[in-house]
């Protein structure tokens, strides 16, 4: 389902064109130069919603630069004007209202440090399975764009989407971290929860999570 169209969208999004990266294909090999950092890693959340993920990411760890991407602006325009409001402010994230697609077009092979994919659409007909973000093409996409040592951190609440993402990272991108419950695992502690994630643990329902590092020499088994 479409989020509903926000009132007064495009002045409240031109409001935050400072952190939105309105050319970004434009900007490819120069998108750390938007921060005011440039040298810190660089850290990618593929949709990022209303913004509650990277937004708490960016507070706990100023010394890492963030860009959050999301395709549907009447979400993002949200997640815009939470950081815009942030006191003290987060001068680490950046948006890009754009579909994950482009992601090649944007960021330069090993630019990345770690991608983040948190409860995204689990796309149920098996004819989609293709534009699922976990789909082993996609994953192959997302490894090239990390350099050696770069991680991809998986979440979803639905099983199926969780078991399909096994097969896949085993074949494109070994895991080495699986769980089918994150919040009883040994990465509870430090995992930050999105707004989807805090409402179905409420639940009671368990978070599936996967973790998946790219090894430095091809062939070499990855650690954790």
């Amino acid at each position: 389902m479409r989020p509903r169209k926000k009132p007064n969208l495009a002045p409240r999004l031109a409001a935050c064109e400072s952190i939105v990266l309105k050319d970004p294909v434009s900007l490819k090999g120069h998108i750390r130069e938007t921060f005011p950092n440039p040298q810190a890693p660089l850290h990618l959340e593929i949709g990022c919603g209303k913004g509650g993920f990277v937004f708490e990411m960016a507070r706990r760890n100023p010394d890492i630069n963030f860009v959050a991407v999301e395709r549907e602006p009447n979400v993002a325009v949200i997640a815009t004007e939470r950081v815009l409001s942030a006191v003290p402010p987060l001068p680490n994230i950046r948006f890009i209202l754009d579909d994950a697609e482009k992601l090649p077009q944007i960021f330069l092979p090993g630019e990345l440090e770690r991608i983040y994919i948190n409860f995204c659409d689990p796309w149920h007909k098996h004819r989609q399975f293709k534009r699922r973000l976990t789909y082993r093409e996609r994953l192959k996409t997302y490894q090239n764009l990390l350099l050696p040592g770069g991680e991809i951190w998986f979440k979803t609440d639905n099983y199926n989407l969780y078991h399909f993402s096994l097969y896949e990272f085993a074949a494109a991108f070994p895991a080495y971290f699986t769980t089918n419950n994150l919040h009883q695992s040994e990465c509870a502690a430090g995992n930050v929860m999105t707004e989807y994630e805090t409402h179905f643990s409420s639940l009671g329902q368990p978070i599936y999570a996967i973790r998946a590092k790219k090894t430095a020499e091809p062939g070499k088994a990855p650690t954790p």
